[in-house]
């Protein structure tokens, strides 16, 4: 029997980072917000590696910030140890990483959620989205519950159909034991969304007495901590755990090598696609079969528990296995595991069914975000969450809604990827995907993106003002040292001959000795007596900027060259069918995604630049008939 349970302005069907993201941004726009889940214990759950950021996926949280998310600011309540990532290279590959602690991650994300006016939070398993005429009216709970709303995000993780293997053994779950979801996925076909099923893994918990700490390498985070939010006080931040480093080796690679029959991934039970970059030990093994040993992370879950994790080792090979090639590592010798490691197969949706504001084309009002969307890892996840919930807001309130371009964000480069090439595999965010990395620093984020944040709603005008004085001190600070002559003496030219860098035989500028590689803003502070006082971010702009000058015209030539082609728009109901001269695979590829611009439609696998200028061609004559 079905009963009523209220109306909201947007349902946001799972708790994890892409639901807590899209549930917090649509409340703080003034929307009534229902956030549904599983377990109550399991919102913004750590279920893999307890850690946010890392290579590529450090910019996503530092942009979400910049927007009004979330993550950044509870990455900074609760991590443990912190690092920066790619140091020995450039800025545009730096990326912060830390350690949280996932007790007290999931309680902040859980506190900020109960705390948050407008939204609602409800344990439950929503089991069927409610359409009329190809449009969300609603959502029904396992139990009959149903609420009425206007725009639904689907965000389920791995648990939509969740199934875990172990070796020989499976069962529907989702992680951690946690109940699946397993209504939803028939709902959604019902409607017409395309589902299919995708895989992932994460290594077993270890206990903390049975490591040897002295046998292996230790990893300590950085001295000078750097937050993700450009509102943390960098003052109160202090690494608490260290880290440690050790390898596998040939005994290991046996262990696992004569089980292989026993893994479920090889002996054919497992049908889901796994991730490409974060495979388990046993694909590493064979797919590489050349390499002596790998390298695994042994990282603490939290301060007050004993439970280690071992970043690198997933695996599916059943538990006993597990414990044998682990006890063949150095100083794992006598590991006891208190959590198997496990793969799990679940149910996400072809993301190139969607809008670049992340809403399914043939149903108005429907979002996916996270995993579902064929995307992995927490931080792709919550940068997904925050555009959905932005977006399914400004919908409803009848407000333009927000694209995000390639050039101005990570964020857009991982939407763009998804909704107009589509992943054969879960998508993992890298600095490499970014053709614009130059621009799109982590350290540069709040300049690129707090203006988009504070005209949509979610930054506050303080924050905003703050932002505008530093970019003037910037500026003021960059043509400062632009005008500054330094002339050679005796003192400068002993510096740099031991900074491994020629002296001075004539004056120059102090930004030509700031753009030297060997040389830094902070660096040159003694040969700089009308040097204002200023705060490190404002000094780490105008070194980097002075540092890249000569690069990034480049870059915005080719970022204008691409906006020029985002600007042509293509009609929504146009049948490529009827466009003469394209080839039969782009008619079929525009055909099913059809590309909102030319721009979107040159970046669609299979749309050739030939079939691009056909478009382009097309374009003209229809500008020219009216």
């Amino acid at each position: 029997m079905n009963y009523s349970m209220g109306e909201f302005d947007v349902a946001v069907v799972g708790g994890g980072h892409a639901g807590v993201e899209a549930a917090l941004s649509a409340a703080r726009l003034g929307c009534k917000t229902v956030l549904f889940t599983i377990s109550l214990d399991q919102i913004a759950n750590l279920p893999c590696n307890p850690s946010i950021g890392g290579t590529a996926k450090g910019h996503l949280v530092r942009e979400i910030d910049a927007l009004g998310g979330e993550m950044g600011k509870a990455a900074d309540k609760c991590f443990i140890q912190s690092r920066m990532l790619n140091r020995g290279k450039g800025p545009a590959v730096h990326s912060l990483r830390v350690q949280a602690d996932r007790t007290r991650y999931h309680e902040y994300m859980k506190k900020a959620c109960e705390k948050q006016e407008n939204l609602e939070i409800k344990q439950a398993e929503v089991s069927e989205i409610i359409t009329e005429n190809n449009k969300i009216t609603g959502v029904r709970t396992k139990l009959g519950a149903e609420y009425k709303v206007k725009a639904v995000i689907v965000a389920t993780g791995t648990y939509l159909k969740g199934k875990i293997h172990i070796g020989e053994q499976s069962f529907e779950s989702g992680p951690d034991s946690a109940l699946p979801s397993t209504l939803l996925s028939q709902s959604l076909i019902d409607n017409g969304i395309e589902i299919r099923r995708f895989k992932t893994g994460t290594p077993c918990r270890v206990h903390k007495r049975s490591i040897d700490f002295d046998a292996i390498q230790r990893q300590d985070g950085d001295e000078e901590i750097v937050p993700f939010s450009f509102e943390t006080d960098k003052e109160n931040l202090e690494n608490q755990v260290s880290c440690y480093i050790s390898y596998t080796n040939a005994e290991t690679h046996k262990v696992i090598l004569d089980n292989l029959h026993r893994s479920p991934l090889y002996s054919g039970r497992i049908e889901g696609v796994g991730p490409r970059y974060c495979p388990s030990i046993e694909d590493k093994i064979v797919r590489f079969a050349d390499k002596e040993r790998h390298q695994l992370f042994i990282e603490p879950m939290g301060l007050d528990t004993d439970e280690y994790y071992l970043q690198g080792m997933s695996s599916s090979l059943p538990e006993d296995v597990q414990r044998d090639f682990l006890r063949t590592i150095k100083g794992l010798e006598n590991v006891e595991i208190m959590r198997p490691a496990y793969a799990i197969e679940y149910d996400c949706c072809d993301p190139v069914q969607m809008k670049p504001t992340l809403e399914f084309r043939q149903i108005s009002g429907l979002y996916g975000a996270g995993q579902f969307n064929g995307s992995s890892g927490y931080e792709e996840a919550a940068a997904q969450g925050l555009v959905a919930g932005i977006n399914a807001a400004k919908k409803i309130q009848g407000k333009d809604e927000l694209i995000l371009d390639r050039a101005s964000s990570y964020i857009g480069t991982l939407i763009d990827d998804l909704v107009t090439k589509g992943c054969a595999d879960p998508y993992r965010m890298m600095t490499s995907r970014s053709e614009y990395r130059l621009i799109l620093r982590q350290d540069n984020a709040d300049q690129r993106l707090t203006p988009i944040g504070y005209e949509i709603g979610l930054i506050s005008e303080e924050r905003y003002e703050k932002l505008k004085i530093k970019v003037e001190q910037v500026e003021k600070e960059i043509k400062r040292v632009k005008k500054l002559n330094i002339a050679p003496s005796e003192e400068i030219n002993e510096f740099l001959v031991e900074m491994g860098t020629s002296p001075l035989s004539t004056g120059c500028k102090l930004a030509d000795l700031i753009r030297r590689p060997q040389l830094g803003y902070d660096m040159l502070d003694r040969f700089d007596d009308s040097r204002p006082l200023l705060d490190s971010e404002v000094r780490e702009q105008v070194e980097v900027q002075i540092k890249y000058e000569g690069y990034i015209p480049k870059q915005l030539e080719q970022i204008e060259a691409m906006r020029k082609m985002e600007s042509k728009k293509l009609p929504e109901d146009l049948d490529y069918k009827t466009v003469y001269g394209l080839r039969l695979e782009a008619v079929e590829k525009l055909n099913r995604q059809k590309p909102q611009n030319i721009g979107q439609a040159s970046r669609i696998s299979g749309v050739s630049p030939a079939d691009v200028s056909v478009l382009l061609v097309w374009l003209e004559q229809q500008r020219r008939a009216k």
